[in-house]
């Protein structure tokens, strides 16, 4: 039996479902209480930082476009209930659910190990990819400030970024991401799933409205810094019918490029959108399951790297249609943002006392 849905305000997730690898697991029981008897749960965030020793994730996937990668944090404030970082949080013990956007964990020290890292006498630069699985601009970035701590050692080592985000938090970083953008440094992508509020509300409950995240676009590109928009995740039935919109929004707000992701459902997430989608828009959830599965070979979802980005299928081959004919039509096709890694330089005052003498 599933969990019954939680009355939680401000939250994605309306389960908090045992992690994959726990030994035990927890059942629902009916006591005879609905959901319309209670009181909406206000659930807090609670912090916890984590001692890492490394910064720089590598990867070798084959289907995404860069190699190493940092995440300020693990758990996302956001709640999008879609996020597809949710069953990393079973590593630790905790739910996909409601613990993936309540319980935080940040990295402290991540500036000093991002410049140890570069300091190696071995180190090769290239561009690293900032929010690859959480969102570095999610809420708790205001008062931790572990991404702009990060940007700030970009700055010092001309270390090339990318940086992806669903939230206006980003512009409050235009003074490290403009020069650095104008120099080639530094490209931005801001994701937006919707124009409409209320959807937006209900999916990514925590994230910035989608005219902010509009405004955002617009301040980075004035600021000089390549900026794309990413409409990710595409969801057949429920967004993909703004598909145009969105783009033609961006583009007029100063993108200058677009991807897109089709919805991915590996492991709990699967079960988390359902619920969801059950209870926040049940008279399309039969609808909107039947289109994913059309464009998964029958599945919730299938993993192989060859099309796990963007799907198989009529359904899927339609999306990717459109989404081509929309960037020609609305200039989103131009050049990659690609970045400088010739300007990458250990700045003096890091430099070992030893070389004073060389």
């Amino acid at each position: 039996m599933s969990p019954r849905p939680l009355p939680t305000k401000g939250r994605g997730a309306r389960t908090n479902t045992t992690g994959r690898y726990e030994a035990t697991t927890h059942e629902a029981f009916d006591d005879g209480w609905t959901p319309e008897d209670e009181a909406p749960t206000q659930i807090r965030t609670t912090l916890t930082p984590e001692h890492a020793r490394t910064i720089i994730a590598k990867n070798t996937s084959p289907d995404i476009g860069f190699d190493r990668s940092i995440n300020p944090y693990k758990g996302c404030e956001h709640g999008c209930i879609y996020c597809y970082a949710r069953p990393s949080h079973a590593w630790m013990g905790l739910s996909p659910g409601l613990d993936f956007e309540s319980r935080i964990f940040f990295k402290p020290e991540a500036a000093g190990l991002l410049e140890r890292e570069l300091l190696a006498p071995r180190y090769v630069c290239k561009r690293i990819h900032i929010g690859g699985n959480t969102d570095p601009y999610q809420p708790v970035e205001r008062d931790l400030k572990s991404t702009r701590s990060i940007l700030q050692v970009c700055r010092r080592f001309n270390q090339p970024f990318s940086i992806i985000t669903k939230s206006n938090l980003i512009t409050r970083d235009v003074d490290i991401l403009g020069p650095m953008g104008r120099d080639r440094l530094a490209s931005a992508f801001v994701s937006i799933t919707t124009l409409d509020r209320g959807l937006a509300r209900a999916m990514e409950p925590r994230a910035s409205t989608p005219a902010k995240r509009l405004e955002a676009i617009s301040r980075l590109a004035e600021a000089g810094v390549p900026v794309g928009v990413g409409f990710a995740p595409v969801i057949p039935g429920l967004n993909d019918h703004e598909l145009e919109a969105v783009l033609e929004a961006a583009a007029k707000a100063g993108a200058t490029t677009a991807m897109y992701v089709t919805l991915r459902l590996p492991l709990e997430i699967k079960d988390l959108f359902r619920e969801w989608l059950a209870d926040a828009r049940p008279e399309r959830a039969a609808r909107v399951m039947s289109l994913i599965r059309q464009t998964r070979g029958g599945k919730d979802y299938d993993a192989d790297w060859s099309q796990r980005m963007k799907g198989t299928g009529p359904v899927a081959d339609l999306i990717a249609a459109r989404f081509k004919a929309a960037v020609k039509r609305y200039g989103l096709d131009g050049p990659r943002h690609d970045l400088d890694v010739t300007k990458f330089r250990v700045p003096a005052d890091a430099r070992p006392q030893l070389e004073l003498f060389a």
